[in-house]
């Protein structure tokens, strides 16, 4: 749901500035690209192989490579289409999905069938470990009725099912590596894949090398017989000088400072593509002062995240007029958004008793975070609040706010799918696990219309409920929306069929190398 969320990080994915990185080393690298190597440089960590065990940014890049879905999502048209499912039936009341597998193998030749479907959907959705058991919580259960037949039957009939058996911790495992190897040794270190590559090498805290799965599925796939490395760099700017050495195919997380540069250099092409990233701030509901409504609405009056977006990304973001990201079903972009006026903020402050307060804003370590702490403390400083700024390592604040010992903290999250549903469970449902994304926000016609929102088929209905989460949601603050960010990645121009979709997975199957 997204991005950089959860413990274990799951960042809804995705991942606070430089929280996941360690310094990669890079001794080791070629002085340029050999022909038959894709190399693609991220700030985020490779922390472990095993799908079910972490939503950190770095991994969720990772799971895509390794591992296959039931279903696909195009990454041209981003619809869903067959996967390791080639057909699939839904029951007349919406809560038993068949789905028919198709005759697909493993990376050690073995064939993938409904026994391994079953078990790897069950890992998620029942062990205690799993980093994000969420997407499945409306299944009761997931059985195999023959060896190409996998059978889920939910609780009740829920809309967004489809699009969550897509997302990057529903790949398959094989059941038999698993219980035979046992669960630390079958993803420690060379995993038996569904999905498109392999791994030839890991180097945790440095790189894992890929090579192609011969046993893939799709026929012809991947494109190119290239080894991939998946390289590890805390460093933007050693990223962008690799980059233009010629050391590196593909950068993530090209710092908004350096969009301009790139655009100009004739071997790069720098793209910024579509994304499901809000970046916000989070206030904790659960202690003052931001448990009092009219704070809350004071603080984010006094947020012109208009000029936010174009201070810290150089005007390539859009301000953010709601909770939910902007790209997903039914936002509302309509919504005129918290207005910012800093006069009503003042009284609002004033009328709360909150005035003179301090704030404790945690702030990792990493430019875009202590800018946006900056300027939020300023902004409310201007009010009247005192805010003070905590500087904190990821792990510290990861822990801070899940405990609700923090007062308020800017971040961002995705949305895994194009369906809001995720979204709206992870940073506004007081009752689905998240605690609104550790903001402590909860209300119960919230919580009601979250679930209202999956019961229902007719999908004019299903805008109309998104829209009134979104308001209130809004009104009240849940968090303070910033704005809606693309994602900035450069790419050599040599690599051809190469990028990164909304869900944060890499095209590495569809690249090709250029002459």
């Amino acid at each position: 749901m997204s991005f950089w969320r959860k413990p274990s990080m799951r960042g809804k994915g995705l991942a606070l500035g430089g929280m996941t990185i360690l310094a990669a080393g890079l001794a080791g690298f070629a002085p340029a690209l050999a022909a038959d190597v894709i190399r693609v440089a991220s700030p985020y960590q490779t922390t472990t192989l095993d799908p079910m065990r972490s939503a950190a940014a770095g991994n969720i890049e990772t799971y895509g490579q390794l591992y296959s879905r039931l279903l696909r999502r195009n990454p041209e048209t981003g619809a869903l289409e067959p996967g390791l499912a080639e057909t699939w039936d839904i029951s007349d009341d919406g809560r038993t999905y068949t789905f028919h597998l198709r005759g697909a193998r493993f990376s050690d030749g073995s064939p993938i069938t409904a026994d391994d479907v079953a078990f790897s959907l069950e890992r998620i959705r029942t062990d205690k470990r799993s980093a994000y058991p969420a997407p499945l919580s409306a299944v009761e259960a997931v059985t195999a009725a023959d060896p190409k037949t996998v059978v889920v039957t939910l609780k009740s009939a829920f809309a967004p099912f489809l699009g969550n058996a897509e997302i990057w911790n529903m790949g398959i495992v094989s059941k038999a590596d698993v219980e035979k190897r046992g669960e630390e040794e079958a993803f420690g270190t060379v995993p038996v894949t569904s999905g498109p590559y392999g791994v030839k090498q890991w180097k945790p805290n440095e790189r894992l090398v890929l090579e192609p799965n011969p046993h893939y599925w799709r026929k012809g796939y991947p494109k190119s017989d290239a080894t991939v490395e998946l390289i590890e760099i805390a460093s933007p700017e050693t990223r962008i000088a690799m980059l233009k050495a010629g050391e590196i195919d593909a950068v993530r997380a090209v710092p908004w400072a350096q969009v301009d540069d790139l655009k100009t250099a004739e071997t790069i092409d720098m793209r910024l593509e579509p994304s499901t990233t809000i970046y916000m701030t989070l206030l904790n509901h659960k202690r003052e002062p931001f448990s009092s409504l009219e704070a809350r609405q004071a603080a984010g009056m006094a947020i012109d995240n208009k000029a936010m977006a174009a201070a810290i990304t150089r005007g390539y973001a859009e301000p953010a007029n709601t909770t939910l990201p902007g790209s997903v079903d039914f936002h509302d972009k309509d919504y005129p958004g918290i207005p910012h006026d800093p006069a009503k903020a003042k009284e609002l402050l004033a009328a709360s008793g909150m005035a003179g307060r301090e704030v404790k804003i945690l702030a990792t370590a990493d430019a875009p975070s202590q800018q946006t702490a900056l300027l939020i403390q300023a902004q409310w400083q201007a009010i009247g609040l005192k805010p003070v700024i905590v500087n904190v390592d990821g792990g510290a604040w990861w822990d801070a706010t899940g405990k609700g010992d923090y007062d308020a903290a800017a971040n961002w999250w995705y949305n895994e799918t194009p369906d809001p549903d995720l979204a709206v469970r992870w940073a506004v449902c007081g009752t689905c696990g998240s605690n609104s994304y550790n903001t402590f926000y909860t209300n119960p016609k919230v919580d009601e219309l979250v679930e209202e929102g999956t019961r229902e088929a007719d999908p004019a209905r299903r805008a109309e409920v998104y829209k009134e989460i979104q308001r209130i949601t809004t009104e009240e603050v849940a968090q303070i929306p910033l704005y809606y960010a693309p994602n900035a990645v450069a790419y050599s121009r040599r690599i051809e069929g190469l990028k990164l979709t909304p869900s944060l997975q890499w095209t590495l199957e569809e690249t090709s190398i250029g002459q």
